[in-house]
């Protein structure tokens, strides 16, 4: 895995990297991307700057993970850049043209991805790339 085998230690692999941003060390290119990511999320700062890793987000009581929100920024990144699913990188582009804005295109995918996401894993099956690619392009008026 590249974040260890545990949610302490994909947790702390968001603060080290926050942390080296705000210190101004090197990082490597993962970290860069996971610091961009946690400076676009102000409302995060406290949650990632904090020693408890073991805080718990109920959707039940009104919280959001914060974590599982920033990792699924990561994931739509990658997915642009790599084109995988294929035709996601020209399907963003036209969202992001619609919107005008890059970080509120990329959370409208999020929940598209959330939703394909939460879907596979309440019918115990993988995620379907095609249903995903759908509910993308219904977003992009295809």
């Amino acid at each position: 895995m590249i974040f260890g085998s545990d949610r302490s230690e994909l947790r702390q692999m968001y603060a080290d990297a926050w942390k080296k941003a705000r210190e101004s060390l090197p990082m490597s290119p993962l970290e860069t991307q996971i610091a961009r990511i946690v400076e676009e999320h102000p409302e995060y700062h406290a949650v990632v700057e904090s020693e408890d890793l073991h805080l718990e987000f109920a959707p039940e009581a009104g919280q959001s993970n914060p974590y599982l929100h920033m990792g699924l920024h990561l994931a739509i990144r990658d997915q642009v850049a790599t084109d995988r699913p294929p035709g996601i990188r020209r399907l963003f582009a036209i969202v992001a043209a619609k919107t005008g804005d890059h970080h509120a295109s990329e959370h409208k995918l999020l929940e598209c991805l959330a939703e394909t996401l939460w879907q596979a894993q309440r019918d115990g099956q993988a995620p379907d790339e095609q249903q995903y690619l759908e509910r993308v392009r219904k977003l992009a008026g295809q």
